[in-house]
């Protein structure tokens, strides 16, 4: 099948769940009067996710038999030797990224009937998600930086609209126009980066750019001894900092919790938060030019991989767990880009992917099962109850946190040896960051599945705080009043009332004394059973061909004097070999530690952690208020746009346009007046003595005083 690829065939896979959109979004609300229910709406949307999920197979394994297409479908306009175009390049990179997207895709959309059947925004939601799916898909498939840049902010916007899908939730509301403002400073710096390779490369399409990048890295920031290539690749990756949630613009990505569980999966999982990391991998030609702007990926990933994870560590909502988890995720893969490693880290992306968002799916399972109870402290012992979401989510777990033979563990670990053999500046601080994550992985993931499906059935029973109960009148008031936070999850808000329910009117969650959690129906589990099987096998399958043959050949590329590649390539001697090898490294005795510790904490002695929080009272109280950051964003960002906006208002606008332009503009109309009006006396003789002054100054001004010789 060598050759080129079908164009009408790729346009299909992107507008087929754009039709589904449409169909539930225009035909299944208000918009057009209900015209289609809620089985159309599902339909039409998983028909469209379908079609696009056997075409990306299709396509990838025309790639496979070195089948491509680089070329434009539309052309919108040009603008002087500008070409604004729409287009498509379809290589390894980009086929393999369409049918991680669709996959997961499908398998939410299968997931999201059971979910959300009771909700009243039913079809709307599957127009959003089938929406959002085709703006993942046209940023992925790219040719140029206009479409890309199209498809990014396409993913945003439907980012902003799932997170905020329950508008009536005032926690809702905050937490997309958080998501929203952070995304746009990412995306400040993301479009300066677009600009200054458009200025000086000339074009938008990647191959001519790339083919001008020898040129580019001879060049300086005019007004500036900076390269110009450095500067260029730092302001792309702000805006992969913002969409993959990178420090310290992560922030908004564990308040997008306030979304349906299934957006969850889809946004965090797969999709828009890998945006960033896909992007960086296409652009490895213009970053293996500039070690500087790999040290800053590398570092800032290194940060986001460890100190995130810790702050997985005392979160108690399920979904939050999962959340920090993706983020310091994110900073492996962030990790491996910066160490020229781009194989690795869309290789730990597509791993990711799958046990993820069977772990944010499986969550959801487990709040249905909850009746809606997010807290993981109120669970315990689910296992008998719900023994598929038990098994899927275990299998996740394992995958997570890099077990031998999961796909997690060939991910993972690869990253781990590439960090230890890079020559990029700041891989020693990555290095120890990605080994810590290992252990802290491992503690925090099996924490929660400790508490969640083993051990005391602690369901329709009152939560005590975890400190343990003093004598004294000042002890025991401080007991009352953890006790009363522990109610709470960590923003304040009741944990039984802020969660995640297919109903904005229904006044209980939680289940109620005598009550027993239940298993989810087909449609609900089904999807885990299908993300279980990746999760499991996929690494090892993989591996060889995607790090180490020619899969990638000629779609990214490194440099010559960045050899953690070429000297893993030469240490890799099969999927089962490096298990064996597993036996005697680091990362996996730090895994098995993570969950011992967590097993001996949770299972066998839970007074441990209560004395852990009675002893690092100071250090956990940071880590609940998440380093500070939103509180240091409130007062410095956001209390300084007040203070800004309210000098503009006082100043700019009361004082000198309302005060000076518009009623100083009046008041001297107003003086005038009064000033002409003294003229205007009504007396005859006094308009007859101006009349003559006027006459006098006519002969002054046209004659001359002395009559010519």
């Amino acid at each position: 099948m060598a050759g080129q690829l079908n164009p009408n065939l790729l346009l299909a896979i992107p507008l087929a769940p754009l039709l589904g959109a449409m169909i539930a979004g225009l035909l299944g609300t208000q918009f057009l009067g209900n015209l289609v229910g809620r089985k159309t709406s599902h339909t039409a949307t998983i028909l469209g996710v379908l079609i696009a999920f056997v075409l990306s197979v299709h396509t990838l394994l025309g790639v496979l038999d070195g089948a491509t297409f680089n070329g434009v479908i539309y052309n919108w306009m040009t603008v002087g030797t500008v070409k604004l175009e729409i287009g498509f390049q379809i290589d390894s990179l980009s086929a393999m990224m369409m049918c991680v997207v669709t996959f997961v895709s499908l398998m939410v959309h299968i997931y999201t009937i059971g979910y959300m059947k009771d909700d009243p925004g039913y079809n709307r939601f599957f127009s959003y998600i089938s929406l959002f799916t085709f703006s993942m898909l046209m940023l992925v498939m790219a040719n140029n930086f206009l479409q890309l840049f199209f498809g990014w902010e396409a993913v945003g916007l439907m980012s902003y609209l799932l997170i905020g899908f329950w508008y009536t939730r005032p926690t809702a509301i905050v937490a997309n126009m958080k998501a929203f403002l952070v995304n746009r400073i990412g995306d400040f710096g993301f479009i300066l980066g677009i600009g200054l390779l458009l200025a000086y490369a000339g074009s938008m399409n990647y191959t001519e750019v790339f083919a001008k990048r020898e040129q580019l890295a001879l060049l300086t920031l005019p007004g500036t001894d900076w390269m110009l290539l450095t500067v260029a690749c730092i302001c792309l990756f702000i805006g992969a900092m913002g969409k993959s949630a990178q420090f310290p613009l992560h922030v908004w990505l564990p308040d997008s919790m306030e979304g349906p569980t299934p957006i969850s999966a889809l946004i965090h999982a797969a999709t828009m938060v890998t945006a960033g990391i896909f992007m960086v991998a296409r652009m490895s030609p213009l970053f293996e030019l500039s070690d500087t702007a790999l040290s800053f990926v590398l570092v800032i990933g290194s940060i986001t991989a460890l100190f995130m994870g810790f702050l997985g560590m005392i979160q108690n909502d399920i979904k939050r767990v999962v959340a920090y988890s993706t983020l310091s995720q994110l900073g492996y893969m962030t990790v491996a880009l910066g160490s020229s490693a781009y194989s690795i880290a869309v290789f730990h992306l597509m791993t990711h992917a799958f046990f993820k968002a069977l772990l944010f799916l499986g969550a959801g399972s487990v709040i249905i099962g909850m009746h809606h109870d997010q807290d993981i402290r109120n669970m315990g012992g689910l296992r008998k109850y719900m023994p598929i979401t038990w098994i899927t989510s275990l299998l996740g777990s394992l995958a997570l946190i890099g077990t031998p033979f999961f796909s997690g563990f060939y991910s993972k670990d690869s990253i781990i040896e590439a960090v230890a053999l890079t020559n990029i500046w700041g891989a020693g601080f990555a290095n120890f960051a990605v080994l810590a994550s290992v252990f802290v992985t491992a503690f925090y993931s099996f924490r929660m599945y400790f508490l969640v499906f083993h051990g005391e059935e602690r369901f329709g029973k009152v939560h005590h705080a975890p400190a343990p109960v003093a004598k004294g009148k000042k002890n025991a008031k401080q007991v009352k009043v953890a006790a009363a936070a522990a109610a709470h999850d960590d923003h304040g808000h009741d944990a039984h009332a802020h969660d995640d329910s297919h109903d904005d009117h229904e006044e209980h969650h939680g289940l109620a004394p005598g009550q027993k959690p239940h298993e989810s129906p087909f449609v609900v589990w089904f999807p885990l059973v299908m993300l279980a099987i990746p999760s499991v096998i996929i690494g090892y399958l993989t591996i060889g061909p995607m790090l180490y043959g020619d899969f990638f050949k000629g779609v990214i590329f490194v440099g010559e004097n960045h050899v953690a590649m070429e000297e893993l390539a030469s240490e890799f001697h099969g999927p089962l070999a490096m298990v064996m090898h597993s036996a005697y490294t680091l990362p996996l005795w730090l895994a098995i530690s993570g969950v011992a510790a967590a097993y001996y904490c949770y299972m066998v002695n839970p007074r441990v952690p209560a004395w852990l929080y009675k002893t690092f009272r100071p250090l956990h109280t940071l880590l609940e208020n998440k380093y500070y950051l939103d509180k240091f964003n409130e007062a410095v960002f956001a209390g300084g746009a007040r203070l800004l906006g309210n000098g503009l208002w006082n100043i700019g606008d009361k004082m000198l346009i309302d005060g000076l332009v518009v009623n100083g503009s009046a008041r001297v109309v107003v003086w005038l007046a009064k000033l002409s009006r003294l003229l205007q006396t009504g007396y005859i003789y006094h308009y007859a003595f101006v009349m003559i002054l006027g006459v006098l100054g006519f002969l002054i001004y046209f004659l001359p005083f002395w009559p010519a010789k």
